[in-house]
């Protein structure tokens, strides 16, 4: 092995690769029974789990020519910049090295399209099933898989990998049109319902056969990119619900768009990655997955664009203050969760500690909640002379006066390898 063109390839296509944010292993359960690596629930590069471990994966393209002309994309096949490509045994390698050396817990691997969507699928199929099958590998993979491959190779794919992911790229139909020609989203659509489907049969036949052929056990996830084209919020927010509504999928992400190509069709190269509308869009997501919250509460025709100076929960609250005060004593679960400040674990804590005792602020404090935003929309036994604020034309401005933003620095980098 040439170390010092495997150094250069690496360069190359890790940087390349620090686009594709969707990556998180969260959902991962592969065992070891005896062979190398493991895999846990967990988050990756700049996520924790909750015993506090920071876990990273190996994120590479297989190759960064591409036979598209993707307007948003660094990789299109006009743009000037240096190309490379890992054979199989290449990847094979980096992987199983990289874990030796502690560097690594996993692999994250997508690709530009050499020559076509099966040419690249079968090589990306043929890594994740040397790394299982030849080397006893049980660290976490994630796949992406390349639109237009056949349901065959896809369906190998997710015997390999923990894993799969379609990126749905842009929001909207016109949107990808208009940056993309040569793609359409019935292209994304269509391996992301046969992995769906895979995904369903896999559950039923468990509940049958005992010994049943993993498919993708971690599920399925895409991407949007944010900001390359001129959706809404509430449009992004709908198009997520959509998603989670009819393709089980396990995670949607937004990816800020980076200006790294100058286009007219995109904005200026000087404009900034609008990382803290990608912050927000989050936690709308999160608010949908965990808080029961419907897209249209989030967001409206009223209010299409999502507020950069408060969180959404806070933010529907705000819009909301006929809900509020909630007692948090008698209020039911539901109602909890919509409380700006307190999260699931808090309220499931709340649940527990009221069956033996009234609960006051001093109380929701030591649970965790952030009562600096909380302790305007509760109400419990005794007085609570916040509540008497919520009326108040600058309420509002009070709330914010008495938050501190942890919005330092909205922008980070992948980590290098070197």
């Amino acid at each position: 092995m040439n170390f010092d063109r495997i150094k250069e390839k690496l360069e190359i296509l890790a940087d390349a690769a620090k686009y594709d944010i969707s990556c998180s292993s969260s959902g991962g359960n592969r065992k070891n029974k005896g062979g190398l690596g493991n895999s846990h629930v967990s988050g990756i590069c700049h996520s924790f789990t909750e015993d506090g471990r920071c876990i990273s994966l190996l994120k590479i393209l297989l190759t960064n020519h591409c036979i598209y002309d993707c307007a948003y994309c660094v990789s299109r096949k006009s743009n000037d910049i240096k190309r490379a490509a890992f054979t199989v045994d290449e990847v094979v390698d980096l992987t199983i090295n990289f874990y030796r050396r502690n560097y690594i817990e996993g692999l994250f691997l997508s690709s530009g399209i050499f020559k076509d969507a099966d040419f690249t699928m079968e090589r990306l199929v043929r890594i994740a099933k040397k790394l299982r099958q030849e080397h006893n590998f049980h660290g976490y993979i994630h796949l992406k898989t390349i639109p237009g491959a056949s349901d065959e190779l896809t369906k190998e794919a997710g015997l390999y990998a923990d894993r799969l992911s379609v990126n749905l790229e842009i929001p909207t139909e016109s949107g990808l049109k208009l940056l993309a020609p040569e793609k359409s989203h019935e292209q994304m659509t269509k391996p992301m319902n046969y992995i769906k489907n895979e995904l369903v049969l896999y559950k039923e036949e468990k509940k049958i056969f005992r010994k049943v052929p993993r498919f993708a056990p971690a599920g399925q996830s895409t991407q949007m990119i944010v900001g390359a084209t001129n959706e809404t919020d509430l449009k992004i927010i709908k198009v997520a619900d959509h998603f989670y509504q009819n393709y089980n999928m396990k995670r949607v992400y937004y990816s800020g768009y980076v200006p790294v190509i100058e286009d007219s069709r995109l904005p200026s190269v000087f404009s900034q990655v609008p990382m803290q509308r990608e912050n927000r869009l989050y936690q709308a997501d999160w608010l949908m997955r965990f808080y029961g919250f419907d897209a249209n509460e989030i967001l409206d025709q009223q209010n299409p664009f999502l507020d950069l100076e408060v969180d959404p929960k806070l933010a529907w609250a705000l819009r909301n203050r006929e809900k509020f005060p909630v007692n948090i004593n008698t209020a039911p679960k539901e109602m909890l969760l919509r409380i700006p400040g307190i999260g699931v674990t808090s309220v499931l804590k709340i649940l527990q500690a009221r069956k033996f005792q009234k609960l006051n602020l001093t109380h929701l404090k030591k649970m965790g909640v952030a009562t600096n935003r909380a302790k305007y929309f509760i109400e419990f036994e005794s007085e609570n002379i916040f509540n008497r604020l919520i009326d108040e034309q600058n309420f509002r401005q009070i709330v914010l006066n008495g938050m501190k933003s942890k919005w330092q620095n909205p922008f980070s980098e992948q980590l290098s390898l070197f």
